[in-house]
């Protein structure tokens, strides 16, 4: 079985090294230690926080152009729900087992044809970002 280490394991999960190390105490992804007391990542325990099976069969083939846009916090996930209320859409996207909502025109989701299962990136701007302790 193939074991990535630590900074590998938290780029592939979109993540820092810091959340990644908490995970691990917090036993919320399974490592291994080595003889020398290093945590590896199992390739298990990525896909299966990653949904990389999942989401490869599911992403498209060709380029959206994201690579063109300066945001950096893209995050790729599979569509959970969408709810039309006249105007707009929520559509609710599953990132890594978190839910991510955005409200957008209705018009706008029919045209990228979102929908439940489809995959789809949430590109998030914030000029703040609060956080609360868990």
């Amino acid at each position: 079985m193939e074991q990535v280490r630590l900074r590998e394991a938290a780029e592939l999960l979109g993540i820092s090294y810091q959340t990644l190390k908490l995970w691990i105490y917090q036993e919320k992804i399974q490592s291994v230690k080595t003889a020398g007391g290093h945590h590896r990542i199992p390739r298990s325990e990525i896909d299966r926080l990653s949904g990389a099976r999942t989401l490869a069969a599911l992403k498209p083939k060709t380029s959206t152009g994201l690579n063109e846009i300066s945001g950096r916090n893209k995050l790729l996930g599979i569509i959970t729900s969408v709810r039309y209320s006249g105007l707009l859409a929520q559509v609710t996207i599953d990132v890594c087992g978190q839910s991510v909502t955005s409200i957008i025109t209705s018009d706008a989701c029919r045209e990228l044809q979102l929908k439940k299962g489809v995959a789809a990136y949430a590109l998030v701007k914030a000029t703040e970002v609060m956080l609360i302790r868990a």
